[in-house]
């Protein structure tokens, strides 16, 4: 008789549940104690086991021949059902898991299918254990810690599948090395059929958590060791109480890739969900919750919770808990607020949202330390520069009804008047003819205006500046930096099935296609990749050595595009954003697709001629009480940017090669393309054109800026950066990438039945592409 593969795997699964002829007895210690009785042969099979058993570590077993082994887990990210999952898979078993179906993000449905409503009720299969939110990141942590790679693998997937209204929050504060403080009434103390491996020893005969945080804490007290938000300046302070001190666990790269995808998520879809949260503040009937309901367990009742919803179909929607207070805290609202991808329309609207959220927090009290993190935003993060002046007037205006004073210090308002002045007069008042017959400007200068300093000229200026008055003025003179070449991504998610422990912990690496987007090396530092690029001009010599970068005193223009039915557009066909005006042109962006080889699409920033036709910008079709389209409508880019909701379309695959395009100079129509625009009930549809206000305009025929394009994927979780240095833009002139890859997200969806699933036609509002902008004149 011959066992087959499946029965000599049952049989090891069942020496574990039954307990039959261990020779390893594991006395664990953490957030639970317990004593599991083990077998050696088959733990081996995880790093960690493997070192404690091989490495000469442990005494010789008892005359019983069974090993007592004491395992003390110190991170409280690990947790009984994950360590026990982790056992059971070693020996070839164990419980499914279960995502509930109202926590993935998916294509068609980017902010989950039951968003904004509550999430259905939903039954756990027999025989599943429920993947959480909470479980799967303890699940994470244990595997990583017990070093069991294909576990640890699967655990990050489904975390980075699951970003979404209620997690991308609780997975940032992981990312950043907090422990654990959330759970659901659906987590159950032990893994789902695995609750009698395990033989729980008296509390008292072992540390308790809380005993372990305070012994933790002690250690840290004594080695001087204390977590510290990276962005906050050395300045010293006078002496106070002491410290108190939070154990911090921190994976590294795993660690850095839930970041990124949690903090594209918010940059994505953070300034719609401030309109939820702000009904929620005002009306008590909705209250705010972190994790939405996930499926009944059969096995158990479930505890109730006062942060949970309901199950009932009826009770009131839970608002995700995101920018009011219990969610981020205030140094990552500043950073987002300030950052390049946060998707908003403009400068204007990036104040509203900043104001929206400040007013939030000081409804629920005033804290100095966030007073601190307001100053800094409304200071650094809002280009105010590049706003009109009636816009400026009416912020110097502006009071905050908590405070009883400005947003904005006038001062601040001044400085940016100030500058926007200078730029104009760069721009406007240059000499068009040169005084000397035997020297001419080259063409280049022509379209340069100068406006920017290399590292090695900062530097020239700061060893000069002991000599003048203005020595601390210069070496606090903000500088931004001018684009490279580059395209890279954020948040990639390729590469992690199956992947090896050293694999999950590589740091980014080069790409072996130069084309191909590369993976930036982000941290907590850098906010994951989202810190906006402003630096000192102490700074700007310190992060380059070469002396080669090139340095711009004037803030960039920031504005974010939309565009949506992209699948209906005809070839070569121009589907644009809006017209917004900058440095004294007239900008917008538009996209267009290529079905030569496979589907392309490309993303163009297009200077607009100030005597030709505006063109009309992509709108969502807006369905009327019965059914009718009605397309004449202005796109979803309200004064405060709080009740759009839509997605853009980036898929990070391997295949992504962007290739840099241009159109021709002239202002004549192309005879290759076409700008769209919509008739009747044609899709996609189109709003009225606007003609945005000028204060003036630049005289040249050529200019010369800088620029990159952030598209963010359908669900959020990943942005795609393209970058350029300075291209010269003459009148009607495009420049911009396209790739076989923008649109591969909606189009690998596959449904139930196997089959690719179609968006469908008209897209709903939440259905587009989004992408934001950043233009530098030099």
């Amino acid at each position: 008789m011959s066992l087959s593969p499946a029965d000599i795997q049952q049989h090891i699964y069942n020496s574990l549940i039954l307990a039959r002829t261990p020779d390893v007895v594991l006395h664990v210690s953490g957030t639970w104690s317990a004593r599991y009785k083990l077998h050696r042969i088959v733990l081996i099979q995880s790093g960690f086991f493997s070192s404690l058993f091989t490495a000469g570590f442990l005494e010789s077993s008892n005359s019983s021949g069974l090993q007592h082994v004491n395992v003390v887990f110190d991170d409280h990210n690990i947790t009984r059902p994950a360590f026990e999952i982790c056992i059971a898979r070693l020996y070839g078993g164990g419980p499914p898991l279960h995502v509930s179906p109202a926590l993935i993000p998916t294509a068609l449905h980017p902010l989950t299918p039951s968003f904004p409503g509550p999430a259905p009720p939903s039954d756990l299969p027999p025989g599943h254990h429920p993947a959480t939110p909470p479980f799967l990141l303890s699940l994470l942590a244990t595997s990583i810690y017990l070093s069991i790679p294909s576990l640890a693998s699967q655990a990050l997937a489904y975390i980075l599948n699951s970003v979404g209204p209620y997690t991308a929050v609780h997975y940032l504060q992981f990312a950043t090395g907090a422990p654990l403080n959330f759970t659901t009434d659906q987590d159950p103390g032990a893994a789902i059929g695995l609750e009698h491996i395990a033989e729980i020893l008296n509390p008292s005969s072992s540390p308790s958590p809380s005993d372990s945080r305070e012994l933790l804490a002690d250690k840290l007290h004594d080695l001087d060791v204390q977590k510290e938000d990276p962005a906050e300046s050395d300045s010293e302070s006078e002496p106070t109480d002491p410290p108190t001190f939070s154990p911090a666990f921190n994976y590294g790269a795993v660690s850095d890739k839930i970041g990124e995808a949690a903090a594209c998520w918010l940059a994505r879809w953070g300034p719609d969900m401030v309109l939820h949260e702000e009904r929620a503040s005002r009306v008590r009937d909705l209250p705010l919750a972190p994790i939405p309901t996930q499926p009944t367990l059969s096995r158990r009742r479930a505890e109730t919770l006062p942060s949970r919803p309901s199950m009932d179909e009826s009770a009131p929607h839970r608002v995700p808990l995101i920018w009011a207070r219990g969610g981020l805290t205030s140094t990552w609202i500043r950073e987002l607020v300030s950052s390049d991808a946060l998707f908003v329309k403009g400068e204007r609207e990036r104040y509203d949202l900043a104001r929206t959220i400040v007013e939030l927090r000081r409804r629920q009290g005033i804290d100095d330390d966030e007073e601190k993190d307001w100053v800094i935003m409304f200071r650094d993060g809002i280009y105010y520069t590049n706003m009109l002046v009636d816009d400026i007037i009416a912020i110097s205006q502006d009071i905050s009804p908590t405070t009883g004073r400005p947003f904005v210090p006038i001062s601040v308002l001044q400085d940016a008047h100030w500058t926007q002045s200078l730029l104009r007069c760069h721009i406007t008042a240059r000499p068009r003819n040169n005084s000397s017959p035997t020297s001419s400007p080259s063409p280049a200068n022509d379209k340069e205006l100068g406006l920017y300093a290399s590292t090695a000229e900062i530097l020239s200026r700061l060893s000069d500046s002991p000599k003048q008055q203005s020595t601390s003025n210069e070496k606090d003179k903000v500088y931004y930096p001018v684009a490279q070449d580059s395209s890279l991504r954020i948040g990639d998610s390729n590469g992690i099935e199956g992947a090896s422990m050293d694999q999950l912990f590589d740091l980014p690496a080069p790409p072996a296609d130069r084309k191909a987007p590369s993976r930036p090396a982000t941290s907590e530092t850098n906010f994951f990749g989202l810190k906006a690029e402003r630096k000192t001009a102490v700074e700007c010599v310190a992060s380059d050595a070469t002396g080669k970068a090139r340095w711009s005193p004037y803030p960039p223009c920031r504005f974010a595009v939309e565009f949506w039915d992209i699948d209906s557009l005809k070839e070569k066909s121009r589907l644009h954003s809006h017209t917004i005006w900058y440095a004294g042109n007239l900008f917008n962006v538009y996209v267009q697709v290529v079905r030569k080889k496979g589907i392309q699409l490309g993303i163009y920033l297009h200077r607009q001629s100030s005597v030709d036709p505006i063109p009309a910008p992509s709108a969502p079709v807006q369905t009327g009480a019965r059914g009718e389209r009605n397309h004449n409508r202005v796109p979803s880019f309200p004064q405060q940017m709080l009740s759009s909701v839509s997605s853009p379309t980036v898929r990070h695959s391997h295949s992504m090669q962007p290739v840099r395009s241009a159109t021709p100079s002239s202002s004549a129509p192309s005879t290759t393309s076409t700008t769209y625009q919509s008739t009747g009930n044609a899709i996609p549809a189109t709003a009225p054109p606007i003609s945005p206000a000028q204060p003036y305009r630049d005289p040249r025929s050529s200019v010369s800026a800088y620029f990159s394009i952030s598209c963010t994927s359908t669900t959020g979780s990943s942005i795609t950066r393209f970058t350029s240095v300075p291209d010269v833009f003459s009148v009607s002139q495009s420049w911009g990438w396209k790739s076989s890859s923008l649109r591969s997200e909606e189009m690998g969806e596959v449904g139930a039945d196997g089959q690719p699933v179609k968006s469908p036609v008209p897209a709903p509002k939440e259905l587009s592409l989004r992408a934001t902008v950043v233009l530098g004149v030099v």
